[in-house]
């Protein structure tokens, strides 16, 4: 910890990723504040603080992630809670942002669900969020605080630089993360490829074609999440089928309902890496997911935060 302890701020966390926050806290030399967050015998969430916030800048860790809407409100009424004890600057620290691939309206009389969410936590009472590969950056302009939107990319291109492997391409699973691909492709050196499919119904892919040059190479398909693993694994598989030598997969938020696990099982993915804010329990742990930390890089934000330095540089 730099210029000796931090002594002005404070770490909460609801119940949704216990873990994370325990080593966000643990990195930045603070222990979790104590607080308890548990439920009434009718499901109502009760909120607890057990130490004092008046006046004190607080983070509250909360992916908003399976089962979303407890974990939601759970964030809401912490948030509710702090401000009504005084504290300072109330940030949330929110590395899953559920509802967000609600961000547009795709057919007549769609709501917009992630700016729904974003207003009502802004009405809650934060003064900032901390986040992490929102599914469209765009979804940063629907709040009316500071967003810190954190990137993902760079700890996955270091894992894949000290994997030293040659021929690479970069996938985009489909057109929605081109940029996404060309992020990473730029620090790998290596040339991007992109998947044209069709979407018949929610949560169902077709694979269509395949754009670029992927005979004889390490394909790495990137996403910002993998939900029911129907598109990064369809996408994987027609890669193999199409020539490419070994196919890997990486993805920010491991959200992994449904099907996603047999299906990485059947699949064509040598290798799944993805990061961890959303916890994946035990029995989804399979021998080909490998899991990376992203405590490091949200305590360097949240110090960064608290001392008004630049977050901008740490992806410089």
């Amino acid at each position: 910890m730099r210029n000796g302890a931090l002594a002005d701020f404070k770490i909460f966390a609801g119940n949704s990723h216990m873990e994370l926050a325990e080593e966000i806290a643990s990195i930045m030399g603070k222990p979790l504040g104590r607080s308890t967050v548990s439920k009434f015998s009718d499901g109502e969430i009760s909120v607890n603080l057990w130490e004092t916030v008046r006046g004190i800048d607080t983070y509250i860790v909360q992916s908003t992630c399976d089962p979303v809407n407890d974990n939601l409100m759970e964030l809401l009424i912490m948030i509710d809670a702090m401000k009504r004890a005084s504290a300072g600057r109330i940030n949330a620290v929110i590395p899953y942002y559920g509802y967000g691939r609600q961000d547009r309206k795709a057919k007549a009389r769609d709501p917009i669900t992630a700016k729904l969410v974003a207003d009502i936590i802004s009405a809650a009472g934060a003064d900032r969020v901390v986040t992490m590969d929102l599914h469209a950056a765009q979804i940063q302009g629907y709040f009316n605080i500071p967003v810190d939107h954190l990137l993902g990319v760079p700890i996955l291109v270091k894992y894949f630089k000290e994997k030293r492997l040659d021929d690479l391409v970069i996938v985009s699973p489909d057109h929605g993360s081109v940029v996404r691909a060309r992020n990473m492709a730029h620090p790998l050196d290596a040339p991007i490829a992109i998947v044209d499919k069709r979407r018949p119904k929610a949560n169902v892919s077709e694979i269509m074609n395949i754009i670029g040059d992927i005979e004889g190479k390490n394909a790495i398909l990137i996403d910002d999440m993998i939900d029911t693993a129907g598109t990064i694994c369809n996408a994987a598989n027609a890669l193999k089928e199409l020539g490419a030598k070994e196919v890997y997969a990486c993805a920010t938020h491991p959200v992994l309902s449904g099907p996603a696990i047999q299906r990485i099982k059947e699949s064509a993915i040598k290798e799944l890496v993805v990061l961890n804010t959303i916890p994946v329990p035990e029995h989804k742990r399979l021998d080909n997911i490998t899991i990376l930390s992203v405590a490091p890089l949200f305590a360097e934000a949240m110090i960064r935060i608290f001392t008004n330095d630049s977050i901008s540089r740490l992806f410089d």
